[in-house]
């Protein structure tokens, strides 16, 4: 059973990643990604996998050690909670960097780019969309502040 819900876990979230690289300017695309619920099924995934271990998770999580938790990851049970996991937080991600690109103005290919990138390895992903973001923010600033120096008005000749 560990071993199927662990091969099920990314399929649940395809659909939305898909929505989100492939068709992101569709109108059904932010509709569909408005509701933070759609990480609710490799959640799900998360909770049949890690509930029956709970009380040897919680021993993993509340006194991190490395041979602890190396341990509980060389389980089915421990390998397949994490992947649960991960999917389920790299796509509540991927939807923030979604929404947040749309709403900042970032090019729809740029995001989908780093969209594709935060699915295999969400940290890298997440560092390449906070320097798009913060290289956006600072030239829309810059834009802003040379707009307010220029005159209203022309002077007249």
């Amino acid at each position: 059973m560990t071993g199927l819900l662990f091969e099920l876990t990314f399929y649940l979230a395809l659909p939305f990643w898909a929505l989100l690289i492939l068709a992101p300017r569709w109108s059904w695309t932010p509709r569909v990604l408005a509701s933070p619920w759609v990480t609710l099924l490799p959640l799900a995934v998360y909770l049949l996998v890690a509930l029956p271990h709970f009380g040897e998770l919680w021993r993993v999580v509340s006194q991190p050690e490395l041979g602890a938790l190396r341990e509980f990851l060389g389980q089915p049970y421990g390998a397949a909670a994490i992947w649960a996991h991960l999917v389920a937080f790299d796509l509540f991600l991927g939807r923030w960097m979604y929404f947040e690109g749309r709403a900042i103005g970032l090019p729809t290919v740029l995001v989908s780019a780093i969209l594709l990138l935060t699915i295999f390895l969400s940290p890298f992903g997440l560092l390449a969309f906070l320097a798009a973001r913060s290289v956006r923010l600072a030239l829309t600033r810059r834009g802003r502040a040379s707009e307010r120096r220029r005159p209203a008005h022309p002077a007249p000749a």
